[in-house]
């Protein structure tokens, strides 16, 4: 006998409206989009198609059928143990920031590959640019400290047309630097974002992966399976996520001119306190928090500027104005 079958809404209200992945996933669309999905999707208990999303195979499957069916994405694979991210989650930082971006041109979303996004930290699988560049046409800088993760990014990069000539990956030489070595003094960003790593050790990272998949399982993992969640650059680093984004807080304000909005987003509501502290020593002029929700995951996008409001409609006025026109 079936467990009471779960009645789900139609939507995900949590996820921004222009998300593309508030409907329920189509499997029999997404399988049409990437076939090697279709040994991955099973009945679940409720009786509703679904795949094991504690299989990191079955997850890259669907984030191929994803990207094909939503971004024209003919090409997409990460090497073995690297980070395979969800997809409805990256597309909400990214509208999100639109919107942000709209705030400075009167409610109108600035398009076209005028518009320059710095991706810190732009790992093996290249989602945020794919996703911004399919979006709004902007075009894209990322930088990355692990050269098997560049070269990963830049096949996806060359086996794509529609993402040829709108991103460029920089070597990141100094791990402790974040826009220093990327970021050069005589360029200009219309916005940065990050998905900062957020453990502070090792062991940490592998706690918090077994957790992740005990709650994905319904039993205890008392194992991690390194292939699920991602190499230690992008898991974890000496601090977590509150010391690196209070650190790249520091070395922004050294760069006040050269981006008009910076953005992290944060896993762990508690470091927000700290993060606010540190953006109020760096003489940030305006700070937003946007919060972010999908299932029962909570995070929060931290965006600061060093712009007066004069300062920002004179960036609009020379920046976007062609854009807008």
């Amino acid at each position: 006998m079936l467990p009471e079958k779960k009645v789900h809404p139609k939507q995900k209200p949590r996820l921004h409206p222009r998300n593309k992945h508030r409907e329920r996933y189509d499997f029999k669309e997404l399988i049409a989009a990437n076939p090697e999905l279709a040994p991955f999707v099973k009945k679940n208990i409720y009786d509703d198609e679904s795949i094991d999303f504690a299989d990191p195979r079955a997850v890259i499957m669907l984030n191929k059928a994803l990207l094909k069916q939503y971004y024209d994405i003919d090409y997409w694979s990460i090497p073995k143990f690297y980070l395979c991210p969800p997809i409805p989650g990256r597309a909400d930082y990214i509208h999100y920031m639109a919107d942000l971006l709209g705030n400075n041109n009167f409610g109108k979303i600035p398009k076209g590959d005028k518009i320059r996004c710095l991706d810190i930290g732009i790992g093996a699988n290249c989602v945020y640019p794919i996703i911004g560049i399919k979006e709004y046409g902007w075009s894209f800088t990322g930088s990355e400290i692990d050269t098997v993760a560049i070269e990963s990014a830049n096949k996806i990069i060359e086996m794509n047309a529609v993402l040829q000539g709108k991103i460029e990956i920089r070597l990141q030489k100094q791990p402790n630097d974040i826009f220093f070595g990327i970021l050069y003094k005589d360029e200009f960003f219309d916005l940065s974002i990050c998905n900062p790593p957020f453990y502070a050790s090792y062991a940490e990272a592998t706690a918090g992966t077994m957790r992740k998949l005990s709650n994905l399982n319904e039993e205890e993992i008392t194992k991690p399976k390194r292939n699920f969640g991602g190499q230690n650059s992008e898991l974890w680093c000496k601090g977590g996520e509150e010391k690196f984004v209070r650190d790249m807080i520091r070395q922004s304000k050294l760069f006040s001119t050269n981006c008009l909005w910076y953005s992290t987003l944060i896993g762990k509501q508690t470091h927000l306190r700290s993060i606010y502290e540190a953006l109020k020593l760096a003489e940030a002029v305006e700070v937003k928090t946007i919060p972010m929700g999908q299932g029962n995951k909570s995070s929060s996008i931290v965006a600061w500027t060093f712009q007066t409001k004069e300062q920002q409609r004179a960036w609009m006025g020379e920046r976007w104005r062609k854009e807008s026109d």
